[in-house]
């Protein structure tokens, strides 16, 4: 299948994709203060750079769109078919990166919770699975 759009048109809408203050963010971090946790943002001095970062209980958060970081048995973690070659290796890659970092946070001793573009729906499930992670 051919992508439907031009190549300086995809460039243009790939290039516009946030890496920071995205939607799923910005929903689980009016979530976790509603509920009373402060933490700190893109700490960058921590491996991956964690979205939510709370120092005195050594815990972070990082909220993953499914398809950048290739979320396992999610539709959305689709990989394109056009240069497929490319996106293989870019997506291959973030998830690499990720466990690498993941991995990382362990080590120094923090406890990491990966919170999924495709799990914010259900705000009910997400908040009990914060107070678990964040009590």
């Amino acid at each position: 299948m051919t992508d439907r759009l031009s190549q300086i048109r995809r460039s243009a809408n790939m290039s516009a994709v946030r890496g920071k203050d995205t939607k799923s963010e910005m929903i689980v971090r009016r979530l976790v203060h509603g509920m009373g946790y402060r933490y700190r943002l893109h700490c960058k001095e921590l491996p991956g750079s964690p979205d939510l970062v709370f120092r005195s209980r050594r815990k972070a958060i990082f909220v993953h769109g499914c398809f950048w970081h290739q979320h396992k048995g999610c539709r959305r973690a689709g990989k394109p078919q056009s240069n497929a070659g490319f996106w293989t290796v870019k997506l291959d890659g973030n998830a690499a990166r990720d466990a690498e970092q993941l991995k990382a946070l362990k080590k120094k001793g923090w406890r990491v919770l990966v919170i999924w573009e495709c799990e914010i729906k259900n705000n009910d499930e997400l908040r009990t699975r914060l107070r678990r992670f964040l009590g």
